[in-house]
């Protein structure tokens, strides 16, 4: 493998690519359609220390992210290329997304609730308990057409003191909904908690079909057992209020996926990393789960969103630093 094909040397360093981009695996056919020839993987800057939870504001031209060990949201601005800060502390943010109004929607592992941000800059605490008990630390989040939030609460925030407070979970790591109606949060996935000896499965990033007929969920164990769950499952979205199924989608060994984001043609992109450094990065599955392309990080890659102003420009949240790439495909989420 010489300098050019290797995604880690250190071309990232240097800042040069050639095009097409190397970095830029097409594993089938279908997966070139949505390639670029002169376009190449770009590190817009680094300094995190985990990188998460990017969501685009395409009416300030601008990307918010999630740096939760330094307790901070970064904004990125897409005229300038600049970094500054958005909110710090930010409560050890991790997930982000819009409502459909264009409010920041956050997940925050510090006070262990779900926010939604006002136009005026003030917080409106959305959920923080179900059934009179904590929350364990919200992960990540997204909005439904109908304004109903949906979140998962695997409890990562309070297993360690570097990305929220420790403390012992008081609640299944379990999948909500939070009712626009109401208010009130339901338990749509609650089968995720299951421990098998040091082996807890864990829900993670998740994301909407394009049709909001399937919901994809990241099943991503702490353990230290090789028979740890590492799959994507994906479920059948009934009424909209609730969830049928769950079967395995696409499973990551050796690694793990983290955030995943559907595009407009119903193919489903996921961060990957962890397992085979050769696998840090980005993949592309069809809506039948096939693996079609892949996207070279010299570092795992924990979320992803489509933004730009065509929303065909995706940008991957290492665990260090933000990437963008432009495509040929385009985000499905509207917000």
């Amino acid at each position: 493998m010489d300098q050019w094909t290797d995604p880690l040397h250190p071309r990232w360093e240097r800042g040069l690519a050639r095009y097409p981009d190397p970095c830029i695996e097409v594993l089938d056919r279908r997966f070139k359609k949505y390639l670029i020839g002169n376009t190449a993987v770009e590190r817009l800057w680094t300094g995190a220390r985990w990188a998460e939870g990017p969501v685009w504001f395409g009416d300030a031209r601008c990307l918010l992210f999630s740096d939760i060990p330094n307790n901070r949201i970064l904004r990125w601005d897409e005229v300038t290329g600049q970094m500054t800060t958005y909110r710090q502390p930010s409560n050890y943010s991790n997930g982000n997304t819009r409502d459909r109004q264009g409010r920041l929607v956050s997940c925050e592992h510090g006070t262990r609730r779900v926010t939604r941000t006002e136009y005026d800059g003030s917080l409106t605490v959305l959920v923080d308990n179900y059934q009179g008990k904590p929350l364990n630390a919200p992960n990540d989040v997204v909005v439904a057409s109908d304004g109903a939030v949906w979140f998962t609460d695997p409890g990562y925030g309070i297993l360690l003191n570097y990305e929220g407070y420790k403390a012992e979970p008081e609640l299944p790591a379990d999948v909500y909904r939070l009712d626009p109606v109401t208010g009130k949060a339901s338990v749509v996935a609650g089968d995720f908690a299951k421990p098998n000896g040091l082996c807890f499965a864990k829900p993670n990033g998740l994301c909407f079909s394009p049709d909001e007929r399937r919901l994809y969920i990241v099943d991503t164990g702490v353990t230290h057992d090789e028979n740890a769950p590492s799959h994507i499952r994906v479920f059948e979205v009934v009424g909209g209020k609730r969830l049928k199924g769950g079967r395995e989608f696409i499973d990551m060994k050796p690694g793990f996926a983290d955030g995943v984001r559907c595009d407009r043609e119903g193919n489903l992109w996921s961060s990957s990393g962890w397992g085979d450094r050769e696998k840090n990065g980005v993949i592309a599955l069809t809506p039948q789960g096939e693996l079609i392309g892949r996207i070279h990080l010299p570092e795992p890659c924990a979320n992803l969103c489509f933004g730009g102003r065509s929303k065909n420009r995706l940008f991957m949240a290492g665990s260090q630093s933000l990437y963008a790439v432009y495509l040929e495909a385009q985000g499905a989420q509207t917000p």
